[in-house]
């Protein structure tokens, strides 16, 4: 990245306090990206629990398959789910408070005794996969957030920071090279001068 700058004092002064800012910036950006490293890293492991967890609630469900053609599958279904936000390393996302069923009644004389524990089963099912999703989008989020993140960390560190040191280093020697000229030529000027006032006299 070229960094745009004129050869004088109010230029390296504006350079000097971009550079101080981004050298300031960095660590609470690599801070950040470290923190949303590790909350990623974590999504993923419960991302994979839930999985197992969900294939174990299917498969106790299709032990029951049986059954499963007796059921009444209007009984029950997700009314609402409640979510909040939380923010984790300055990045908003999802969560899950609670899922909210709407259970139609039913006859507990007329329909099979197994019909409460098949509904605390599906609810069951129900929540962990509702809960898979929100970890899927919040790990989405995160992921995003990171990629974002060691970006912004890459250009400080790799582009910017350097760009700008090397701007300031220019800025400095032109001008000390602009001063040494202008002393030199003072001394030739006052030789130049001296010699003519010899001469003369």
């Amino acid at each position: 990245m070229a960094i745009k700058f004129q050869y004088n004092k109010t230029s390296l002064q504006s350079l000097e306090k971009q550079l101080k800012v981004r050298v300031r910036t960095l660590p609470i950006i690599k801070n950040k990206e470290s923190a949303l490293r590790m909350e990623v890293k974590r999504c993923k492991l419960e991302a994979a629990e839930l999985e197992r967890q969900l294939e174990r609630e299917i498969q106790a469900y299709e032990a029951m398959f049986a059954l499963w053609n007796e059921f009444d599958a209007s009984l029950i279904k997700v009314k609402d789910v409640h979510l909040g936000i939380r923010k984790i390393a300055g990045v908003r996302v999802p969560i899950l408070d609670n899922v909210e069923y709407e259970v139609r009644p039913y006859s507990l004389f007329s329909s099979p005794k197994w019909y409460p524990e098949g509904i605390q089963l599906l609810q069951g099912l129900a929540k962990t996969a509702v809960e898979r999703e929100f970890m899927e989008t919040k790990l989405n989020l995160l992921e995003h957030a990171r990629k974002k993140t060691t970006q912004k960390v890459n250009l400080f560190e790799k582009v910017q920071i350097p760009g700008y040191q090397d701007a300031v280093r220019k800025i400095k020697r032109f001008m000390e090279d602009e001063e040494n000229l202008s002393k030199s030529s003072q001394k030739i000027l006052k030789s130049l001068q001296e010699k003519r006032k010899e001469a003369e006299a």
